[in-house]
C-alpha cells in the first residue's frame, strides 16, 4: 500500500503539475498571442483528462484479465517516458500530442485501487481505500504548487524531467516491492452490455459515480479563478501566486488528514452515511467562500472543505467494492476513475465559464447548489436504500 500510495501521488502530480506553468511553457514554444496561449493552454490541460476518462475503463478491464501489477508497471513506465519527453517538446502541437498520449497510457490509479480493494478484507477496506485515496487527490491538488516551485527555482523544462524521474522511481519500487495474489481466469472479454447486465445494483452504482463526479468537479471549479480571486482579496500583488498555491493546496493537505480517518469510520458506521454528510458539508462550505474578504479566510474554508471531501472518495470506492462481483471490480473502478477525470475537466470548465459570464462569486454559489442537490439525490437513492438493506450487502 505504501508503494501504491507513492505511485498514485506522483501520478496525480504528473497529471496536474503542468497547470500553473503551461502558459509560460507555451510562450517559450513560440506562441506569443495572449488569446492563442489561453486556447492552447486549455486544450493541453483538458485533453489529458478527457482521454483518461475514455481509457480508464479499458485499463480496468485489462487489470481484471491479466492482473493489476502489470497495469501498474505499464502506466508508471509509460508516464515516466511521456512526461520526460514533454521537456524536449519543440512546438505547442508536440506538447498537446504528448498530453493526449499521457491520457491514453494512464491507469495507475485504477490498477492501484483495484489491487488494494481485492487484496484487503472487507472489515478494513474503508481504511485501506481511504489511505490510498489521499494519494491521488493530494497529488492532483498539490501538483500545481509543486510544478510552479520547480519551474521557478530550476526551470520550466526541468519540471517535466523531475516529474518523469519520480514516475521512474514509482516503476522500480512497484516492480520490486508490490506483491499480488492474482488468479488468472480464462474468461472471454465481456462487452459493455454484458458487463452492465452483470452489475447487481445498477441504480446505486450510477448514483455513486455521479456523487464522485460532483465532488471532484467541485474541488476543481475554482482552479481557473483562484489566482485572480486572491488578487482581489490582497493588496500585495507580489505574493499572489504563492497565496493562490497555498490556498489551492490547503484542500489537499486536509484530504490527507481526513480520508484515512473517515475511511476507518465508514467501516464502523457505514459508507453511505459518510457520503451523505460529506456532500452536505462540502455544499455548505462553498457558500461562505463567496463572501471572504481576506486570503486567509478563503484558505481556512478550503482546508475545511478538504476535511469534508476526504470522506467521499474512500466511501464511494468501499461501496463499489462491496456491491460489485470480484470479476468486475477493475472495470467498475475504471468507470469510477473516469467519473473523477470528467469531474476535473468539467469543474475547471464550469468555473472558468461561470466566472467569465456571471462573476467570481457565482462559481461558489453554483457549486454549492450542485453539491446540495446531489446530497438530496444520494439521500433517496443510496442512504435510504442501504439503511434497509445493510445486512444484505454487509455495509
Amino acid at each position: 500500500m505504501i508503494v501504491c500510495w507513492f505511485g498514485m501521488f506522483v501520478t496525480g502530480v504528473g497529471m496536474s503539475q503542468i497547470a500553473p506553468i503551461l502558459p509560460l511553457y507555451i510562450k517559450e514554444l513560440g506562441v506569443q498571442d495572449t488569446n492563442a496561449v489561453a486556447r492552447y493552454a486549455g486544450l493541453a490541460f483538458g485533453i489529458t483528462f478527457i482521454i483518461s476518462a475514455l481509457f480508464s475503463p479499458v485499463w480496468g478491464m485489462a487489470a481484471d484479465k491479466v492482473g493489476r501489477k502489470p497495469m501498474l508497471l505499464r502506466a508508471s513506465l509509460g508516464m515516466a517516458l511521456v512526461i520526460g519527453a514533454m521537456g524536449f517538446a519543440q512546438s505547442v502541437h508536440m506538447l498537446v500530442g504528448l498530453r493526449l498520449l499521457q491520457g491514453v497510457i494512464t491507469g495507475y490509479g485504477t490498477a492501484c485501487t483495484t489491487l488494494i480493494a481485492t487484496q484487503t478484507d472487507k472489515e478494513h477496506a474503508g481504511f485501506a481505500l481511504g489511505t490510498l485515496s489521499t494519494a491521488n487527490v493530494a497529488g492532483s491538488l498539490l501538483g500545481p504548487t509543486i510544478g510552479a516551485f520547480i519551474a521557478e527555482n530550476v526551470g520550466l523544462r526541468d519540471s517535466f524531467f523531475l516529474t518523469g524521474a519520480l514516475m521512474l522511481i514509482a516503476f522500480f519500487t512497484t516492480l520490486l516491492f508490490v506483491k499480488e495474489t492474482f488468479e488468472r481466469k480464462d474468461r472471454k472479454v465481456m462487452r459493455f452490455k454484458e458487463v452492465w447486465s452483470a452489475v447487481p445494483e445498477k441504480s446505486l452504482t450510477l448514483t455513486l459515480f455521479a456523487a464522485f463526479f460532483m465532488l471532484t468537479a467541485a474541488m476543481y471549479s475554482v482552479e481557473p479563478i483562484i489566482t485572480v480571486y486572491i488578487s482581489r482579496l490582497t493588496e500585495n500583488a507580489g505574493h499572489v501566486a504563492l497565496l493562490a498555491g497555498l490556498t489551492f493546496s490547503a484542500s489537499g493537505l486536509a484530504n490527507i488528514i481526513s480520508a484515512p480517518r473517515l475511511g476507518k469510520l465508514s467501516d464502523k458506521i457505514g459508507s453511505h452515511r459518510i457520503i451523505l454528510v460529506a456532500l452536505l458539508a462540502a455544499g455548505l462550505l462553498f457558500i461562505p467562500q463567496a463572501f471572504v474578504t481576506r486570503p486567509w479566510q478563503l484558505m481556512v474554508l478550503r482546508f475545511l472543505l478538504g476535511l469534508a471531501a476526504g470522506g467521499l472518495n474512500p466511501s464511494v470506492n468501499t461501496l463499489i467494492k462491496k456491491i460489485t462481483p470480484d470479476f468486475l471490480t477493475g472495470r467498475m473502478f475504471g468507470f469510477s476513475m473516469s467519473a473523477a477525470y470528467l469531474g476535473v475537466f468539467g469543474g475547471s470548465v464550469l468555473g472558468g465559464q461561470m466566472a467569465g459570464w456571471l462573476g467570481f462569486r457565482s462559481v461558489f454559489f453554483t457549486t454549492a447548489l450542485l453539491l446540495l442537490g446531489n446530497a438530496v439525490w444520494v439521500y433517496y437513492k443510496v442512504y435510504k436504500k442501504l439503511n434497509k438493506e445493510r445486512e444484505v450487502w454487509n455495509i
